[in-house]
């Protein structure tokens, strides 16, 4: 009689191992390493490296990252294609759209569908919208108003979309239902790679200086630099803002994330140490629900004994 409550002890067990237990850490901090084709994920609260989350598919120099209406994950690859893994567990779903040459930032718009900038260096650049159920490619969304090397994009306050054009060192705006250009929104960015909306104002990434921007997000007007370039980031391309309402940037050249005070720019810490879980060469970056950990060995050798041991039990009562 003892035998099926201690095999099914253990089981329970096991189970609970890999199990978020109550009250744990919300979000993880994804970050898509450029050099290992690789998305890994970090604790959003330590920054310490939890495991690599993506990778496989044919995924090549990852750059952007979002999770879709569907709880996945979706990533640009430089196979000119977004890669679709599970939100949770991060297994390789499949391709989602193809043919959109060079792809960097991606986002999902109002109307459910994403869009994708192609970033062709030297070549009129666009932004191209997909069905946001089936990937099937839709058309080419924006393309005036000179852009070139477009990355980073966003749909601001207003509803229109916002395009770091990289060539052009500004922020273009576009109509958030047509596509057609609008204006400049923002200029004299040296190399323009991410952008985000922020408590009414729009913080962009200047690679080129290793520093981020802050401009006035309603009327586009230079407010000053945010970060600046002596913080020991080097080419700054991804910026979010975490739970704690920090600003974190990717430094590409230095393989660390770094955290800033998100009211004032000032350096906190580096929160990913270089070269953490393998970090080179990272791009953009993504605060994400929970995910499920790799189980640690002793884990799943609990969980073993405990399927072996309930499995005997069964045969031994039939």
């Amino acid at each position: 009689m003892l035998a099926p409550r201690f095999s099914t002890t253990l089981l329970i067990l096991a189970v609970a191992a890999l199990s978020p237990l109550p009250g744990a850490q919300a979000a993880v901090l994804l970050v898509s390493s450029g050099d290992t084709n690789s998305v890994l994920a970090y604790d959003a609260t330590t920054g310490e490296f939890i495991r690599t989350f993506a990778s496989g598919g044919g995924l090549e120099e990852p750059e952007g990252l979002t999770i879709g209406p569907d709880g996945n994950l979706y990533v640009t690859s430089r196979s000119n294609e977004v890669l679709r893994y599970n939100g949770t567990t991060g297994a390789f779903l499949g391709v989602f759209a193809s043919g959109v040459e060079d792809p960097a930032g991606l986002v999902f718009g109002p109307d459910g569908n994403l869009y994708v900038s192609s970033e062709v260096e030297g070549v009129s650049g666009s932004v191209k919208r997909f069905d946001g159920t089936t990937g099937a490619f839709i058309d080419t969304f924006a393309s005036g108003g000179g852009l070139l090397a477009p990355e980073g994009l966003t749909f601001g306050p207003d509803g229109n979309l916002y395009v770091n054009g990289g060539e052009n060192n500004a922020v273009l705006r576009y109509d958030g239902s047509t596509g057609a250009f609008m204006d400049v929104f923002a200029e004299v960015i040296e190399d323009p790679t991410d952008l985000v909306f922020h408590d009414g104002n729009l913080y962009v990434s200047s690679a080129g200086s290793s520093e981020v921007l802050l401009f006035d997000g309603t009327t586009g007007d230079f407010i000053g630099v945010f970060v600046t370039s002596d913080s020991g980031a080097e080419e700054t391309e991804g910026i979010a803002f975490g739970p704690d309402e920090s600003l974190y940037v990717a430094s590409e050249l230095t393989d660390e994330i770094f955290r800033f005070d998100g009211t004032t720019g000032a350096f906190i810490d580096i929160f990913v140490d270089e070269g953490s879980g393998g970090l080179a060469m990272p791009t953009f970056i993504l605060f994400a629900p929970d995910i499920v950990p790799v189980p640690e060995p002793g884990t799943l050798a609990l969980l073993s004994v405990g399927l072996l041991a309930l499995g005997v039990v069964r045969r031994s009562a039939a």
